[in-house]
């Protein structure tokens, strides 16, 4: 047999997407990857890397250009960076970064647009006297404007670009540093800028070749989000990728039938996999009536549910523990009561500040201060002094080790009894470790905004000192709970948790709690039609739905909470056979 013949379905339809890439690029041709849960898109766009690598390396080290690689979060970054070994070409970045990256020497052009940005920023032009000549600055992403200096706040890094990208001065230059631009999950893309991108570089066939990998299925989070891009026909090469290297043939064939118009074929013809769904509809108690929780069930009712179900796993021999199982909960205010941080959960109104550690306090706290107090606990000093970035110390006495002592017990205490904002007062005066430089500036704000008396303060003074005084109050052990579960140390996650990752087992539980998602209603339409008006509901449930079906390798079950109809369960049928049956709780 040739060694075509002995690759798996999955690993053949990798090689023809690959080429179809190869081909465009050659071609000098715009093009989208579509790739669906589980196909490898990474893996595609780190070979349209190397591959320009390969034959553009010299020739763009000579003269100065580079391949912009556009991400979404800091990790997959790091990672683009890590697998094309930090090639100098290679320029990848956040899309808040590359895009200040390329906009920040047009600081005239800018000033002209700030205050066209929101009406909030007129009122902050107003308070200082005007825009003169301040130097445009972005790097703690809140807004902020003084006689010398402009503070971006990260939306404004994307309505400039946004803007900058329809002057053909900027799309020159641009351009010429950038011949080549690839954006990974690109439905993730925010919509007034993918139609820039689209209007200025796809449609004209000028400026940089570019590349978008990602999926539209895959947009969950944001209605800001561009989701599917299309272009006049002709203009940009559609490649599907019909591969899933994650999922047994069972899981598969089910996705298939939820997304028949993008087939994948499995990586192992032989795998069998597992399925189950379980629904409440015979709970005979009164359901939840409010809004955003009509038709599910009481909250001490859903988590025995949960219980319930989890035992049911193990007794079929499933491995339930938190590196072989995960249970995704789709409700964050229901993750949030589950792992007992309900005020963080109250306190940020975009769970990226503490899910994805955008906030600083959360970032601080999770990846210096309890790295290093949970070393000290454990008497590996060493490990204790480089999460805290700290030089060995100097103890010349007893007196200086006591110190270091009693210094790390009163933090100990803290993080256990204490306060958020405990734990920072004690770091303030202790310095270990020292506070970081943001949380430092934060502060010292905090404390003059509350010097003044209340009339005073501005609308934005007052917002600021609020949501400080908010974070510090939160109970340290309520970081802790976070940090475990953001570190993958428990059996659940959420859909911030959902997207890109995989786990051998995964149990998913569809409730309410979000006026934004009803699963019932999504199983209908997907079954009699969507009505109209209603595409944009139902695209945002079906995503949602769709990624996380698509996350198990090998066992998949799902537990409707939610009361589901008739038709629901025909659609759940059609989808995944009959493996839908009811859950009954004595």
């Amino acid at each position: 047999m040739t060694q075509v013949e002995n690759m798996s379905p999955a690993e053949k339809a990798s090689i023809k997407c690959i080429e179809k890439v190869f081909a465009s690029l050659a071609a000098n041709k715009n093009f989208l990857v579509e790739a669906g849960a589980g196909a490898g898109k990474t893996y595609t766009l780190i070979k349209a890397l190397k591959h320009q690598i390969k034959n553009n390396s010299d020739s763009f080290l000579r003269s100065n250009k580079k391949i912009a690689c556009i991400t979404y979060t800091n990790v997959a970054k790091e990672e683009i960076q890590s697998r094309t070994d930090n090639n100098p070409i290679i320029f990848a970045e956040t899309i808040h970064a590359f895009g200040w990256h390329v906009i920040k020497d047009f600081q005239k052009a800018i000033r002209e647009q700030i205050p066209n940005l929101t009406d909030r920023w007129k009122e902050r032009i107003e308070e200082v006297g005007g825009i003169t000549q301040q130097t445009v600055i972005y790097n703690l992403g809140y807004p902020k404007i003084t006689a010398d200096e402009i503070f971006l706040h990260h939306d404004d890094v994307i309505k400039l670009l946004t803007y900058l990208l329809d002057d053909k001065k900027f799309q020159k230059i641009l351009t010429n540093k950038f011949p080549v631009i690839f954006i990974d999950e690109y439905q993730d893309t925010n919509k007034n800028l993918a139609d820039a991108i689209v209007e200025n570089f796809i449609e004209t066939e000028e400026g940089p070749l570019i590349g978008f990998f990602g999926d539209h299925w895959q947009k969950i989070y944001g209605s800001n989000s561009c989701g599917l891009i299309t272009a006049t026909e002709g203009k940009l090469e559609i490649i599907g990728k019909q591969a899933n290297f994650r999922s047994d043939k069972l899981i598969v064939k089910a996705l298939n039938k939820i997304r028949p118009e993008l087939e994948q074929h499995e990586s192992d013809p032989d795998s069998t996999g597992e399925i189950l769904i379980y629904h409440s509809n015979y709970y005979t108690g009164e359901r939840r009536t409010g809004n955003h929780w009509k038709d599910d069930l009481p909250e001490v009712t859903a988590h025995d549910y949960l219980s319930k179900t989890i035992t049911k796993l193990q007794e079929k021999g499933w491995n339930i523990a938190a590196d072989t199982t995960k249970v995704l909960m789709l409700t964050n205010s229901v993750l949030a009561s589950e792992q007992n941080y309900q005020n963080i959960f109250k306190v940020f109104s975009d769970t990226d500040d503490y899910l994805k550690k955008n906030d600083d306090y959360i970032s601080f706290l999770s990846d210096v201060v309890e790295p290093g107090s949970v070393a000290f606990r454990n008497k590996k000093y060493g490990e204790m002094l480089n999460a805290f970035n700290m030089n060995a110390p100097r103890i010349r006495k007893h007196a200086d080790k006591e110190a270091w002592y009693s210094d790390m017990t009163r933090l100990i205490e803290a993080r256990n009894n204490g306060t958020i904002g405990n734990v920072i007062d004690i770091l303030k005066k202790t310095k270990r470790p020292r506070i970081s430089k943001k949380i430092e500036e934060k502060e010292k704000r905090h404390f003059e905004i509350n010097q003044k008396a209340i009339e005073q303060q501005t609308e934005e003074e007052i917002a600021f000192a609020e949501k400080i005084k908010n974070i510090r109050s939160i109970p340290y052990s309520e970081l802790i709970n976070v940090v475990q579960y953001i570190d993958d140390k428990t059996l659940f996650s959420t859909k911030h948790g959902v997207k890109g990752a995989e786990f051998e087992n995964v149990l998913v539980v569809f409730g309410r709690g979000w006026n934004n998602y009803n699963w019932n209603q999504m199983l209908e339409w997907a079954t009699n039609g969507v009505p109209k008006g209603k595409q944009d509901s139902f695209e945002r449930n079906r995503n949602l739905f769709y990624v996380a079906c698509s996350r198990p390798k090998k066992r998949l079950t799902l537990l409707f909470t939610q009361e589901l109809s008739a038709t629901a369960i025909t659609t759940l049928q059609n989808w995944f056979g009959n493996v839908v049956e009811p859950l009954v709780i004595q």
